[in-house]
């Protein structure tokens, strides 16, 4: 070796202990972050889009839960509930999205018009979102022109 210097790498987690000398057994010690599939769906919407011969896609990100076709959603704060037709990510049909997926979603009977972007979804039958007349939050601003 010509760095006799190093004696690698070590790391303690609560899932137990890692150790190697380079570069690849680092990256394959690295764990997959959780997806939280088992907590109620909340979808936040990026975007709502009319597709001809298809209707009203929403679009977002899964942050928790699972949504599959057939799943009845509520939308928040609006309350509107609808019966999801398909869903998709990069134009390929799934049998359901996970935390973690940027997914469009077909809905049944809803107008562009009645959905916007910021609105969550989540499913009827397990904890449906609602609107929240205050919460907390712990904000990290990076950066700033000026003063707040």
């Amino acid at each position: 070796s010509n760095l006799p210097w190093y004696k690698g790498w070590a790391v303690e987690r609560k899932e137990g202990k890692a150790d190697g000398k380079t570069l690849i057994d680092a990256l394959d010690a690295i764990l997959p972050p959780s997806r939280p599939t088992e907590k109620p769906l909340r979808l936040p919407l990026q975007d709502v889009y009319k597709i001809g011969g298809i209707g009203t896609v929403p679009v977002g990100r899964v942050e928790t839960g699972v949504i599959k076709p057939g799943t009845v959603v509520t939308f928040a704060p609006c309350n509107l509930t609808t019966e999801v037709k398909s869903v998709e990510m990069h134009h390929e049909a799934l049998e359901e999205a996970v935390p973690g997926d940027n997914v469009g979603f077909n809905v049944k009977n809803v107008s562009v018009k009645e959905l916007r972007r910021g609105y969550v979804a989540g499913d009827s039958k397990n904890n449906p979102p609602k609107g929240a007349a205050d919460f907390f939050a712990q904000v990290i601003v990076l950066n700033h022109p000026g003063q707040i």
